[in-house]
């Protein structure tokens, strides 16, 4: 495969990714609904349009990708093949701007909580779990 054919597919599968509604968003909503919770989802009132936000215990959730924000980072920016200057700085850069926005949300009396996406597919309830934690930590 030419240099441009594989620039062409690998373009159409970064189109291909969703910002909102991706499948371990859906499950996550899902989860809490059936378990009593409300929310709001992509609230673009607070900093960083927190995909969703539980507005009773101030509490703003994002469903972070694997890839985009840096799981295992360390670990990870070893296996790029090609153009690894560009995807290390994009990524390092994600990651940085994830924390100015949680600082910002603190600042404003939100709690922020980050999810990896393949923990919500995996073990929805786990996650679940880990919110009604913080809910009891927020409550003490």
């Amino acid at each position: 495969m030419s240099d441009e054919a594989k620039r062409q597919q690998i373009s159409k599968r970064m189109r291909a990714v969703k910002p909102k509604d991706s499948k371990a968003e859906l499950l996550l909503r899902k989860t809490l609904w059936q378990a009593g919770y409300r929310y709001r989802k992509h609230f673009s009132k607070l900093p960083g349009t927190p995909d969703v936000v539980i507005t009773k215990y101030k509490i703003a959730i994002f469903c972070d990708g694997d890839f985009w924000h840096g799981r295992n980072w360390e670990r990870r920016k070893l296996d790029f093949k090609s153009n690894k200057e560009f995807w290390i700085q994009k990524i390092e850069r994600n990651m940085q701007r994830d924390k100015e926005k949680d600082d910002a949300l603190r600042k404003l009396g939100w709690v922020p909580l980050h999810l990896w996406e393949k923990d919500i597919l995996k073990e929805p309830i786990q996650c679940l779990e880990s919110l009604e934690t913080l809910i009891q930590s927020l409550s003490n």
